[in-house]
C-alpha cells in the first residue's frame, strides 16, 4: 500500500512525541540509558522545534503517525533530525521516504545530520542514502556523534 508524507501541523506534536519515545528506546538500549534527549525531550521542547523548522509525518492507512522526521534550514544548511520509524514498521523503506521527501523540500542545499557512533544500523542507512561523514564529536565518556552531509547541487566546494 502506498504511503503518503505530510507536514505536520500542532495537533499531531503529542502523537510525535509518543512516537519518538517508542521509537528511541532502541538507540536508548546503547546507551543502558532512558536518559537521552530524544527520551526526554519535552513538547515544550517539540514546539520550539516545530515553529522553527519544518516536521514531517507518514501516517499509516488508519491515520496513525508511524514515522517522522524534522529540519530546520540556516545559511544554506538543512540541519535533519530526528528520522523515526515505529518500530514495527522498520525496514520497510519509510526512513529513506522521509529523508527523501526533507531533501525535496529543500532543494540544491547541503544536508547535515548526526548519529551515535554507537548506532551501527543508522551510520550504514546514512551512508546508503548518499551521506558521507565528515567530523566525529565526543560530547562525554559514554558518548562520540558522527556527522554526515550531502550536497544536492553542482558546484559545491566542500570542506
Amino acid at each position: 500500500m502506498e504511503k503518503h508524507i505530510y507536514k505536520a501541523n500542532f495537533n499531531d506534536l503529542q502523537e510525535i512525541l509518543q512516537l519518538q519515545r517508542l521509537s528511541y528506546l532502541s538507540e536508548a538500549d546503547l546507551f543502558r540509558s532512558k536518559k537521552i534527549p530524544p527520551l526526554t525531550q519535552t513538547l515544550d521542547e517539540l514546539i520550539e522545534e516545530y515553529n522553527a523548522g519544518v516536521i514531517l509525518k507518514l501516517p499509516d492507512r488508519n491515520g496513525k503517525i508511524i514515522g517522522s522526521i524534522r529540519a530546520k534550514e540556516t545559511n544554506g544548511t538543512v540541519y535533519i533530525g530526528k528520522l523515526m520509524v515505529h518500530p514495527q514498521h522498520r525496514r520497510l523503506g519509510y526512513g529513506a521516504m522521509l529523508l527523501n521527501e526533507i531533501e525535496r523540500l529543500h532543494p540544491k542545499k547541503r544536508y547535515e545530520l548526526f548519529t551515535s557512533t554507537r548506532s551501527e544500523q543508522n551510520i550504514r542507512f546514512y551512508q546508503k542514502m548518499g551521506y558521507k561523514i565528515f567530523k566525529e564529536k565526543t560530547v562525554n565518556d559514554e558518548l562520540q556523534l558522527v556527522f554526515f552531509e550531502k550536497t544536492d547541487f553542482d558546484g559545491f566546494i566542500g570542506r
